[in-house]
């Protein structure tokens, strides 16, 4: 191990249990957690100096916190960035990264497959600040090419897209992006940081909710934004600060507990889908199983490139309509129905009528959302279990 890097070398599992620990006199063996908001100085003069940046030491916790910068440091390390910034949710990191960056005239190019929260900042907000935005079919590389301006800045997508798991192609897009001298936001909350790296295809911001498998059992909310340090110092330092979007203390902790068992959860979770996916695409009540891992997938080579699995989530399609949806959704009893994900408990979620019901129905059918499309998060079950469960809610006549 080189001297001066500790992390030289090091595997994933490794780092995400050490990296980035402060410890205190005290040697605790545990992250500490540092529930406060403010920090004294040993003088006025020391004061003055930590305000202009030319003394190191914490201010506000508002700006900074042990705790949090414990779970910012390792989050930078799994990803390869060169800094991160963690924030209240994940849609304060997708908000602040965007909001960040651009201003009154600029233009937004992003993939229409997008999490509702995400297409009202979009298609909704930015357009208040004067930001407008064009969304394409994020697997068409020309659409993206196509839709370049001049005053063209952000690109922006997930992949695999909420709740559709379509893909975008990172390079490809990424290579489009970097002609245009805009920069590639990308949403990676549905593969993970063990399952994909956008940087390492050219991404030049990455953005997760640490709510879903990062914290990984339902507990409390997070976000966190991975960039280079320029873009971190120039744009998003001061927006932070300002507009206050931070991550409490406590939330960082339970974060950094998290980020422990993160590969291993990751892994069990992947492999349940994935069974769960073959065996409901056998199932005759099922019309159509849409899971990246599977050579179904219409993109299933694109995943191969990018993820290292088929991820932790399914989407299918059943032959029923809404009342019969709801029925199959009411019969089950180990899977929840939640708008969640990336949880240890199994989740199940109606897009149409929860997390995507803002958009016309024009535009879900656009995406292949339907009245019988079922959006399906592994938890960490027995599969066994959960495929039996399943049975029993299409034999108990939901479906």
């Amino acid at each position: 191990m080189p001297d001066g890097n500790p992390n030289a070398g090091l595997h994933p599992d490794t780092l995400l249990v050490h990296g980035g620990t402060l410890r205190s006199p005290f040697g605790e063996t545990s992250e500490a957690l540092f529930l406060n908001s403010g920090f004294v100085y040993e003088s006025a003069e020391d004061a003055e100096a930590r305000f202009k940046g030319e003394a190191e030491g914490y201010i506000y916790s508002r700006y900074a916190n042990p705790t949090v910068s414990m779970f910012e440091t390792r989050m930078a390390l799994l990803e390869g960035a060169e800094a991160a910034r963690a924030t209240a949710s994940g849609m304060a990191a997708v908000t602040s990264a965007l909001f960040c960056y651009l201003k009154a005239g600029d233009h937004v190019i992003a993939a229409k497959a997008l999490f509702g929260a995400c297409r009202y900042v979009i298609e909704d907000l930015l357009p208040r600040f004067g930001v407008s935005s064009t969304l394409v079919d994020g697997s068409d590389l020309s659409a993206w090419r196509n839709a370049v301006r001049e005053d063209t800045r952000v690109f922006f997508c997930e992949t695999p897209a909420n709740p559709t798991l379509a893909l975008v192609d990172l390079k490809g897009v990424a290579a489009i992006a970097k002609s245009a001298g805009a920069i590639f936001m990308v949403d990676n909350v549905f593969a993970t940081p063990i399952l994909q790296r956008p940087m390492q295809h050219g991404a030049d911001v990455v953005i997760y909710s640490a709510t879903k498998h990062i914290d990984g059992q339902g507990r409390c909310l997070g976000g966190v934004i991975l960039a280079s340090a320029s873009f971190v110092e120039k744009h998003l330092k001061d927006f932070l600060r300002q507009t206050g979007p931070s991550l409490s203390p406590f939330n960082a902790w339970v974060m950094l507990k998290g980020l422990e068992t993160l590969p291993f959860r990751v892994e069990r979770q992947c492999g349940t889908a994935a069974k769960i996916a073959d065996w409901l695409a056998d199932h005759p009540r099922v019309e159509r199983v849409i899971y990246p891992g599977r050579e179904d997938h219409p993109q299933h080579t694109l995943a191969a490139k990018q993820m290292s699995s088929g991820g932790p989530l399914i989407a299918f399609n059943l032959r029923a309509d809404r009342a019969r949806t709801f029925r199959f959704m009411n019969a089950l009893k180990i899977i929840r129905i939640s708008n969640n994900l990336g949880d240890a408990k199994s989740l199940i979620a109606h897009p149409a009528t929860t997390t995507h019901q803002r958009l016309s129905d024009a535009a879900r059918a656009e995406l292949g959302i339907t009245s019988g499309t079922v959006r399906l998060s592994a938890g960490l079950e027995h599969p066994d279990d959960l495929i039996a469960d399943l049975e029993r809610a299409f034999q108990s006549g939901g479906s």
